[in-house]
């Protein structure tokens, strides 16, 4: 069969959000190229298992069926997959999972593999949540000329509280909006992440509707609302308590103290933000404009947390992270300036120029 160059899109033409990926493969049907990538994994598997439903509808097999897990693949044998044609079927799909698209040695030879897929294949390159391609090379460049770029963004707060309230709603559990709300700010904003925790407090709460305390009870926390804790703990002279959340997040090997400093760093930079235009005058809905949020809770949250601060307080306490960060990287402890940073915070202690 013929082959023809790929369909892709202008180089202006931004990628596709999940709606828009979705609504297109069902107007054209599969195309011969895809490059899916972006944070929320949740999404991005759904769009992938359609895809993948139209172009195998019997299913994966040995024969119209090829994965490749990165992070490299060899151009031949990526070469022999689109070639195959497909048996029993009317399309071939070939899948390429996590590949080190901004570091790949073969770059050319990958290119050439994919430049002219045949019009009874479809290749898919899915790459991991932490990897966003470099549009600053090469391969880069042509794959987004070549294939339909879909990028799965987090969803914006509104609906994702809507798909929080509908997916406890398949649970069997009504759910308080305050309570879905106060969800998505202490376990995140990734559907992945959120649908085990709604199975949990679904099966731990008593009455037919969830609350916020029970979502408190047992929702996992994320270290970015333990650190709005750990800071909201500070802001009510609960220093004990702050102290034994910075604990329990230095205790959980996952979190680096360097990247729990940079959480820490940015929430008191929101808090100045949000002291700044209390002071002029400003409510919820500036903080909410100021930061882009579509919804309301998290900048009541911060609105309330930056009561317990002066101006002037949290002035210090950005030159605090400041330094701590500064000498972290700098060759410091960055644990050490960590359990500074926060005990300074704690103590009101002004900064002084070293």
């Amino acid at each position: 069969m013929a082959k023809k160059t790929g369909s892709g899109r202008s180089k202006a033409e931004p990628a596709l959000g999940y709606s828009d990926g979705v609504r297109r493969l069902k107007q054209l049907g599969p195309e011969r190229l895809y490059l899916l990538w972006g944070p929320e994994d949740y999404l991005r598997e759904a769009f992938l298992n359609r895809l993948k439903s139209i172009c195998l509808p019997e299913g994966e097999d040995s024969f119209s069926f090829r994965r490749f897990n990165g992070p490299d693949v060899d151009p031949v044998d990526l070469q022999n997959a689109v070639d195959a044609m497909p048996f029993l079927t009317e399309r071939s799909f070939v899948e390429l999972r996590d590949l080190a698209i901004n570091s790949m040695g073969e770059a050319e030879a990958f290119l050439a593999a994919v430049r002219d897929i045949p019009d009874y294949c479809t290749v898919a390159i899915v790459l991991n949540t932490t990897t966003e391609p470099d549009g600053r090379l090469k391969l880069t460049k042509e794959l987004r000329e070549l294939a339909t770029e879909i990028k799965f963004a987090v969803q914006p707060r509104d609906k994702l509280t809507t798909w929080v309230i509908n997916h406890f709603t398949d649970a069997g559990k009504s759910v308080e909006l305050e309570a879905a709300q106060h969800l998505l700010f202490v376990s995140g904003e990734l559907m992945s992440r959120l649908l085990p925790e709604i199975e949990k407090i679904a099966a731990y709460a008593k009455g037919p509707k969830v609350t916020v305390q029970d979502v408190d009870s047992v929702a996992s926390h994320i270290p970015e609302a333990d650190v709005f804790v750990m800071t909201d703990y500070i802001a009510h002279r609960k220093f004990d308590s702050a102290m034994g959340v910075l604990s329990d997040l230095l205790s959980d090997k996952k979190n680096e103290p360097l990247t729990l400093l940079a959480l820490l760093s940015g929430q008191i930079r929101r808090l100045y933000t949000a002291r700044i235009l209390m002071d002029r005058g400003q409510g919820v809905q500036k903080i909410m404009e100021f930061f882009k949020w579509h919804s309301d809770y998290p900048a009541r949250k911060l609105y309330q947390a930056a009561q317990g601060y002066t101006l002037e307080q949290l002035r210090q306490d950005v030159l605090i992270c400041v330094d701590a960060e500064y000498r972290a990287k700098t060759g410091s402890d960055d644990r050490e300036m960590l359990i500074e940073a926060v005990s300074r915070i704690a103590a009101g202690e002004a900064y002084a120029q070293t």
